[in-house]
């Protein structure tokens, strides 16, 4: 994992999972440097990550205070449990659907439990963290939010894009992605993790972005893209002409099969 200090109060735990046939995915967490710092979710659950040595090259895990978890698919609560127990005054921030769909594997401890909903509120000592369902999600337990001390949004799922290199994908600003470019995997993207997004009416989509619109935050922060900032109308422009896309369609058995036939070594038959 790469860490990178973005702002003073703001640090990404920077990583990334390649894709075959869609390219290397930003998975991103975050450390919030408030007065009661806030971790924002915790990566993949994979062997090789480490999550909380990425924590500890920032802040010393036992001073984090509040774990705010998206969403509980595994690509942000891989170092949950970890986490809790590095920091035992650390209570998690998530809904009341999302202790049920955690509940499925390994129940939450519910007296570090604090359940938020969109538009609720939470203080952290020197800022408020106010809930907002994102544009596009790909699940229904998803909580972002915005923080008013510094103009930043927490979008989830919601703005990322398949990037063509790792490098890219851990860097540390997303307008070192080409315009055009970013367009393009951010639309992929839309129709690969919301594929809901075929059958909406567009106007009313475009709607949902008007708390992004009205907030105007200089700073976005995408589980699934490097830092953006600056360029927040433009990129709820591409995805608002995401409504009516087609959705992704993966590659089916034969394809499957084929892969595997290319792997086979020379002479294997």
């Amino acid at each position: 994992m790469r860490v990178h200090r973005i702002r003073p109060d703001v640090s990404v735990l920077s990583d990334s999972l390649e894709v075959p046939g869609i390219g290397h995915l930003p998975v991103n967490a975050f450390v919030l440097h408030s007065a009661e710092p806030v971790v924002v979710d915790t990566g993949l659950g994979l062997a090789d990550r480490n999550l909380l040595e990425a924590v500890a090259a920032v802040l010393d895990p036992a001073d984090v205070r509040w774990i705010w978890l998206t969403h509980p698919d595994r690509d942000h609560t891989g170092a949950l449990f970890d986490l809790l127990a590095a920091a035992p005054r650390a209570r998690l921030v998530t809904t009341f659907l999302a202790v049920g769909i955690m509940s499925c594997e390994r129940p939450l401890p519910l007296d570090r439990v604090l359940l938020l909903n969109p538009g609720q509120s939470l203080d952290v000592g020197d800022r408020t963290l106010t809930g907002f369902r994102p544009p596009l999600f790909d699940n229904p337990a998803t909580v972002g939010f915005f923080e008013d001390r510094s103009g930043m949004c927490f979008s989830s799922d919601c703005f990322g894009a398949p990037l063509p290199s790792e490098d890219l994908a851990q860097a540390p600003d997303a307008r070192e992605i080409g315009p055009e470019d970013l367009r393009a995997a951010q639309l992929l993207w839309a129709s690969v993790d919301s594929p809901w997004v075929q059958n909406v009416d567009g106007e009313r989509f475009r709607a949902t972005f008007r708390p992004l619109r009205d907030r105007e935050p200089e700073i976005v922060f995408s589980t699934h893209l490097p830092p953006a900032e600056g360029i927040t109308g433009r990129m709820a422009d591409t995805l608002g002409s995401a409504a009516g896309a087609a959705p992704f369609v993966g590659p089916d058995q034969a394809a499957l099969e084929r892969m595997l036939a290319g792997f086979e070594p020379a002479g294997g038959r």
